[in-house]
């Protein structure tokens, strides 16, 4: 034991050593042209974080680039701490680099910008089939086309992701880009399904998404895609069937307020206008409070990030909030695969703090400090900023299922009295009948009363007869 405690003493101090004379570079009068040498070197011993600062203010001084290697590193410091924090950076400084990675960033800020010929321009032909970032690269395509309505070039696009993350996937190490590449290959599988959901081919899209494997991570968000893609083929006892499985305790953490709506849409679909008044009524009791307190926080705290990174640690340590809500889109975040690539990058930075703490030179580790400080700063604030979009978009859900269920509302009372003028009750005391369930021999008739089987999740078909008239 005290032999490999030596053999960790002298690499601490041969990698503390290795770092010494960065002080030198730094302290010379153009010291920013030494920055690909300096970030080289933190790199060098792990220091994705420390280097960040200086890697993004070399790309802001200057104009070109006369380190070759500059591109290579710039690319190896993003995929350890993540392209968020490259994307806040003005389009005219990404521009400046050829790095796929960079060039990357920049089609996704002009995404956002819904400059989608430029996005869709530089993924093209700034991106070779052979770089790593290739899979992203063609998710991206893909997505930008589906937002174009393009949704042919868009299946394209899907196609050769679920190709080119298969490709790396075989010849990856990093756990980490392993995930990446998993979870880009699936919503890639799912935007091919949305694609012919877009172009109204409902069967191709029902294969498409049987394609998304049960374990995967998306695949209880593409069971709500699902359902819809049952109500537009009319098959409404396989939307019902599709929604109850949101009951089964192992997706209590999904926060979707939407899967409600389309429950009481479809029972209203059918004429059940009692179960949907079910729906409604019970969506008001578990909703209405809890939407107007996320509501307030959203008001009262929109400016301040640093409260939404602090929500989801204080979470992470086991504290709950009085807002049920929130705690349900904090159990749905930490098993966001986005989520938790930013967390990872946190965590991984924070690791950092140890070995700058073991620099000699009292005025390096300030420098470092500093700059590891900054980004760990910039880390948390994305982070935050992260909780706080998920929150926006819940609210924005909220608001919209709460004017979808009043307009069901309004629309079930008409019916119903209709019914009382025409004097039919609409009602089937027979319900649950096999009779009504179209299925084959391989599927059985199951009198569901709360159980959840783990491996016919998303396969139950309601049995109910339409009673419209």
């Amino acid at each position: 034991m005290k032999n490999n405690w030596k053999i960790i003493i002298l690499f601490l101090s041969f990698s503390t050593f290795a770092l010494e004379d960065i002080w030198s570079d730094l302290v010379k009068r153009n010291r920013i042209q030494y920055y690909p040498r300096i970030v080289q070197k933190l790199v060098d011993q792990g220091l994705y974080h420390t280097s960040t600062p200086y890697l993004k203010e070399y790309l802001v001084s200057q104009k070109s680039f006369r380190n070759r290697n500059f591109d290579q590193l710039v690319e190896e410091v993003i995929e350890k701490v993540g392209d968020r924090q490259f994307v806040l950076m003005p389009e005219k400084y990404l521009s400046r680099s050829s790095a796929p990675t960079v060039r990357y960033i920049l089609a996704k800020k002009l995404l956002r910008k819904r400059k989608l010929n430029e996005a869709i321009t530089i993924l093209k032909g700034g991106i070779s089939s052979t770089h790593s970032m290739r899979p992203f690269a063609s998710m991206l395509e893909g997505t930008i086309y589906a937002i174009k309505k393009d949704h042919y070039n868009s299946i394209e696009s899907f196609k050769n992701c679920l190709k080119h993350s298969d490709n790396f996937l075989n010849s990856v190490d990093s756990p980490q880009r392993r995930r990446q590449l998993i979870v880009n290959k699936e919503y890639c599988q799912a935007g091919i399904a949305r694609a012919y959901y877009g172009v109204k081919k409902y069967a191709e899209a029902e294969q498409a998404y049987l394609d998304i494997d049960k374990s995967s991570i998306i695949w209880p968000e593409i069971l709500y895609e699902e359902a819809w893609n049952s109500f537009y083929k009319g098959d409404y006892n396989r939307t019902l069937g599709k929604l109850v499985t949101y009951n089964a305790p192992i997706l209590k953490y999904i926060f979707n307020p939407e899967i409600e709506v389309l429950k009481a849409l479809t029972f209203y679909k059918m004429c059940l206008y009692d179960d949907a008044s079910k729906v409604v009524e019970q969506y008001y009791q578990e909703y209405e409070s809890d939407t107007k307190k996320l509501n307030a926080v959203l008001r009262r705290k929109s400016s301040d990030l640093t409260y939404f990174y602090r929500v989801i640690s204080s979470h992470m340590r086991g504290e709950r909030s009085e807002i049920k809500i929130v705690n349900r889109l904090l159990e749905s975040i930490l098993r966001d695969p986005a989520f938790l690539n930013l967390y990872e990058s946190y965590k991984n930075g924070k690791d950092e703090i140890y070995r700058i703490k073991s620099v000699r030179n009292s005025r390096l580790r300030k420098v470092l400090a500093t700059n590891l400080k900054d980004s760990l700063r910039l880390q948390q604030r994305l982070i935050g900023s992260y909780v706080k979009r998920i929150f926006k978009i819940a609210g924005a859900h909220l608001d919209k299922s709460f004017s979808g269920m009043s307009y069901i509302k309004l629309e079930i009372l008409g019916k119903q009295k209709d019914l009382i003028y025409s004097g039919a009750n609409g009602k089937d005391e027979k319900r649950g009948d096999i009779s009504y369930l179209q299925r084959t021999q391989k599927q059985y008739f199951w009198n569901f009363n709360g159980e959840f089987w783990a491996d016919e999740l998303g396969d139950y078909v309601f049995a109910l007869r339409s009673e419209c008239r």
